[in-house]
This record gives C-alpha cells, structure tokens and sequence, in this order.
C-alpha cells in the first residue's frame, strides 16, 4: 500500500513549500510529490486504495423515518439479522464518502491538530466494518452489537477535534466550503450513529419480547408517540437546577442570586408525533439553555427574571416550536447576522479562533468524556423520584465549545426540518424550530 511520507517538522515544510509557491492543494495531492523520512500516520494509507475507491463509488441508501419505524415494528429474529447486515454493509460506505472529504482537503487543514485523529478514527473503522465476516445467528448479532458500541465509544472525540481542527483551520478556508465540509461530516455522524443505535435498540427490543405486558411506544430509537410538552418540560427539569454561576459568566455588575427564568409552554401542549427523542430535546435543551442564559445576563440585578414562552403548534404535516425570550437579542461585535452563529468560520464567527474557545476544545478532545451531543452526557447520573427523571448529582456541563446552535440546527433539518434565529436587537430572541410530523423525508446526507 502507498504511504505518505513527510518530513519531522510539517509546519516547517508546509511554510517552505508556500514560500516557493508549492503548498500542493490537497493532502493527497502532497502524498504523491514528496517522499519524506517519517510517515505521518498509518492511517494515511489512503491514495489509490482500491477498498476505499470501491466503498466510496457506491451511493448511501437514504432512509426515512416512517421506514424505520415500519421495519422494526415487527421484529424477529430474520429481521434483526437482516438489520444487522444493513449496518455492516451500509457504515462503511458512509465512512468512505468522508474519508474522501478529508483526503480532497489542503493539507495546511489536513495536518491541523484535530484532523488527523478524526481521519484515524474514521479510517480504523471503516477498516473494521468492511472486513467484518456476514451476520447470521442472534449469537454473531449480539457480538456484532458490541462491536458498535465499542466503535461509538471509540468516536465520542470526533466532535471536539473536528470543531479544534476546522477552528485552526478557518484562516485557510473560505467560510462556505469550511461550513459544507463541516456539516456534511457532522450531518453523516449522526446518520450512522442513528443507524448504529437503533439497530442495537432493536436488538435489545428482541430480547425482552414476552417480558412485559405494557404497550412499547418505542421502535427502536423512535418514539411513535412523542409528547412534545413532556420533552420541554423534562429539559425544563434539567437546566432550572444548574447552578446560577455554571456558565462563569462576567457579568457588569454583581452576580445576581434570582431564579432561573420560568419557562411558560402554550399551544397545542397536547401534541405528540413520532421522532427520535434524542434529538429533539437536544435541540429544546440547548435552545433554552441559551435563552436562559441570555436573560440572566440581560437583567443582572433583578427579582425576578423574565419568563421564557414556548408555544408548540402542530398543523397537518410538522409540528412547530417558537422559543422567546427577553435576552437581547444576538447581535454583537463577533456576530453580524444570526445565522453566523451556525458556522464555523471566524469570518463569520470571530468567536471561533477565541483562546477560551480552543482551550476548551482541546481539553475536551483529549478527554476520555468526549462529546455525544446528547442530553444525558450533560445532567450527570440520574435517578427516579415523583416527578420522573431528576438530576441526583447535579448537571455536569460541557465548557463553552459553541457546538450547541450548530449541532441543534444539523438536528432539526436531518429529517428535513428547519431551524431559524431572529434576533430583536436590544430586547430578546426568538426562535423558529420546525419538524415533518408524517417521516416521509429521506436522511439529510449530502454525497
């Protein structure tokens, strides 16, 4: 197999060869040029592999939410084994369609801290999934499920060095291929890991036929019947017991000691629909963590904060969610119009190349917790009381990366949804979230 090889100091090289006009454009591009004395990494095995050209000339097979929920509602043990050859046939094409993202990109990104270790990772499991043997008893599919979850735990850091790397990055890249190549990446994570998950769901489903009597509202990962005011109240639950210092905040005057905002929920409270939870209280979760945030920063020596309102509404085809609060509003010196606050670009987004922010990216890329961007990772260990699901230890939050709006707006229009900030200035925020309620659209993956 061809390696790549470069010389001991890659910033040096690279800083040469731009002074004489020879940075090559991409890192493949490189490999091909200059044979050096060190392998970069084994990994970097890439150019001309015949395994990734074939992966990655296939096209994904798109799913849609509502065949998802059809496939698994009649669960057996054929039909597992059939979802389990999916996975193990469908990951590493999706893996393979990224690893040729990184390998098109220059090399200045490639070599970037962050990106290497997101290559490594992806080569590595891209590897293991083409080279593992066909699944065909209930025995090889529960190794097969333990086999993902090691791979899913593997990857918890891609998120960290992927946001470390293109934030490094950004002085190299225009902001709109540096945003397409992020969101793709970051668009087909949460493609495989919704594959990868609710195939192990399906597979503990299985197991536990016959041991309940109650009526399972879950496929899977997919709750069929949704309840949107219990997943705003339960996020609700979650972030009025943070702590009122949590953000470390640097506020003009004296911290004040009020409560969290009340959040108020009106509309249609009694909607449900079938979607994955995870995802949408994720989006709910980081929506009003920033609204309660920005009020408690807007009004630092009041009582009584200013309420939050969520109005939920549902017509026939989506269900829709509108978060105001009185915080301000968004725009700032960093921030010129809303939507920058999704990109990654510190032309967009000065904030992106912060020493907090990249502080903080590093300590959490090299961290065994990495990021899931999930709820659960930030409310710590939890226990049941009365009033359901309640923080035993408090939340445990992640430092201020600025990977939340981002990562809430992917979420949104995954299944082809839509996400939108509109910032009164000097008064507050509203938010616009928008869901298909019928799960007729195919994943939002970009090949």
């Amino acid at each position: 197999m061809f390696a790549c090889r470069v010389s001991t100091n890659p910033a040096g090289r690279v800083s040469a060869l731009r002074g004489l006009g020879q940075l090559p454009t991409s890192f493949s591009a490189l490999c091909t040029r200059q044979p050096g004395v060190r392998s970069i990494s084994t990994a970097v095995h890439f150019y001309q592999n015949r395994q990734l050209e074939e992966y990655a000339s296939k096209p994904a097979t798109r799913l849609t939410l509502r065949q998802l929920v059809f496939f698994g509602k009649s669960m057996n043990e054929e039909r597992l084994i059939k979802s389990a050859n999916y996975v193990r046939t469908e990951l590493p094409i999706r893996i393979a369609h990224r690893l040729r993202d990184m390998q098109a990109l220059p090399y200045v990104v490639v070599t970037q801290e962050g990106v290497a270790k997101v290559y490594e990772l992806y080569w590595t499991a891209f590897d293991k999934f083409r080279r593992y043997p066909e699944i065909t008893t209930l025995e090889e599919n529960d190794a097969f499920c333990t086999f993902v979850r090691g791979l899913l735990n593997d990857h918890k850091s891609v998120i960290p060095n992927l946001s470390l790397g293109l934030s490094l990055s950004s002085p190299y890249l225009l902001p709109d291929r540096l945003d397409t190549f992020m969101r793709r990446m970051l668009v087909s994570r949460i493609s495989r890991r919704v594959l990868a998950e609710h195939h192990i769901a399906l597979t503990e489903s299985v197991k536990s036929q016959g041991q309940s009597s109650q009526v399972q509202e879950n496929v899977g990962i997919i709750c069929t019947g949704l309840q949107v005011q219990d997943s705003i109240e339960r996020c609700v639950r979650y972030l009025r017991k943070r702590p009122r210092d949590i953000d470390e905040d640097v506020f003009s005057g004296s911290l004040n000691d009020a409560e969290w905002s009340e959040v108020i929920v009106d509309g249609h409270k009694d909607t449900r629909f079938a979607y994955i939870r995870e995802h949408l209280e994720y989006i709910i979760f980081e929506l009003l963590k920033n609204s309660l945030r920005a009020t408690r920063q807007k009004h630092p020596s009041v009582r009584v904060l200013p309420p939050i309102r969520v109005t939920v509404v549902a017509s026939d085809n989506d269900v829709y969610l509108r978060i105001s609060d009185q915080g301000g509003g968004l725009i700032s010196p960093e921030i010129k119009s809303p939507s920058d606050l999704f990109s990654f670009s510190h032309v967009r987004n000065a904030t992106r190349l912060a020493d907090a922010r990249l502080g903080a990216l590093r300590t959490l890329s090299s961290s065994q917790q990495g990021m899931t961007a999930t709820v659960s990772e930030q409310i710590g260990k939890w226990q049941r009381d009365s009033d359901g699901d309640a923080p035993a230890q408090g939340v445990n939050p992640h430092p201020r990366i600025g990977i939340g709006l981002p990562m809430s707006n992917i979420y949104a229009t995954y299944f082809g949804g839509t996400l939108e900030l509109v910032s009164l200035d000097g008064y507050g925020t509203d938010v616009y979230v928008r869901l298909p309620k019928l799960g007729k659209n195919l994943e939002g993956i970009e090949l």
